[in-house]
């Protein structure tokens, strides 16, 4: 390996983000011999956390999401990286040295870093009603592939319109005896092979021109509070087990804004390399635009991103110059 002049408070590896992504990325980062930081901000913390319980991990059934959480998060630092809990602010490219690199600030700090790893994640739109977050995890969700399968032969809510509340609906109808899609409008906005399956379907219901006023329940949820919009505010409320909540997903992609290429939703392109637009720059989990969101597929996209990270780096420090 050539003599390639690097500071030597350069990291190797900086990931941003503590969900499954980012520390499967730090697992095997580190465990490549790299330099690695995982930086986890309180606005990124991952989801994984507030899930009750996991069955659909491979070989690793009926955990909590809290307890899977710090498996990885312990297995990480295990092999040799660090975490601080620092809220990114920005990522810039930079000259280090004699290679090209990356400068991440937080409102402390500037970390300097050969590779950056993108694994900020994204967040579910909130009905932002009383009783949702008491709920969460309580009967309270925002996936149904995670948790549809604990409402067998039981009555649910969809709160949404659009094609992913449709399709959603349409997969808990494997589990759910009833499912009542409550929308704001009188039509959905979902493609149309996706409204006329619903409409089809003899478990889905719909409450129209209603919006979510609360979420009841004590130690569970035991219904919603819906308000009709139409007329004079009439409130309705419905029994059910379980709150679906697909009103939108905003991915936090903020600190790279301008820096790489984002889709129309905001999510960061990547190639099946998690190589995003720029060089040395990689991407990772819910944050990247992606047909499929779930622990598993986090988890590949952060190791293939840390292996992708990991050539990267032997090339600068091996380039000739």
């Amino acid at each position: 390996m050539s003599d390639v002049k690097i500071p030597e408070d350069a990291l190797d590896c900086l990931i941003a983000g503590g969900g499954p992504a980012g520390l499967t990325a730090a697992l095997y980062a580190s465990r490549s011999g790299m330099k690695t930081l995982i930086l986890e901000g309180s606005t990124t913390v991952s989801q994984i956390t507030i899930t009750d319980l996991v069955e659909n991990y491979p070989g690793v059934p009926d955990i909590g999401g809290f307890e899977l959480h710090s498996r990885l998060r312990t297995q990480a630092l295990a092999f040799g990286a660090e975490a601080r809990a620092e809220e990114i602010l920005s990522v810039k490219k930079t000259r280090l040295g004699a290679v090209d690199g990356w400068t991440v600030s937080t409102i402390d700090e500037s970390y300097h870093a050969l590779s950056v790893i993108i694994a900020t994640g994204a967040r579910w739109r909130a009905l932002d009603v009383p009783g949702e977050q008491d709920f969460i995890g309580k009967g309270i969700s925002y996936c149904a592939t995670c948790d549809g399968p604990f409402y067998r032969n039981r009555a649910v809510a969809v709160v949404g319109g659009g094609d992913t509340a449709v399709q959603e609906a349409l997969f808990l109808t494997k589990f759910a005896e009833k499912v009542t899609i409550i929308h704001r409008r009188d039509r959905l906005r979902a493609a149309a092979i996706l409204q006329e399956r619903a409409f089809a379907n003899e478990k889905i219901d719909f409450c129209w021109n209603a919006v979510v006023d609360k979420v009841e329940g004590e130690q569970v949820v035991t219904g919603v509070t819906v308000r009709k919009l139409h007329g004079d505010d009439e409130y309705v409320t419905l029994p059910v087990d379980g709150v679906f909540v697909f009103i939108g997903l905003d991915p936090l992609t903020d600190s790279v804004r301008g820096v790489v290429k984002l889709d129309e939703g905001g999510y960061i392109v990547t190639d099946g390399s998690m190589r995003t637009s720029e060089r040395g720059l990689f991407a990772a989990g819910d944050c990247i635009a992606k047909p499929l969101r779930q622990i598993v597929t986090a988890c590949g996209d952060g190791a293939t991103a840390a292996h992708e990270a990991s050539l990267h780096v032997d090339e600068l420090k091996g380039r000739p110059y």
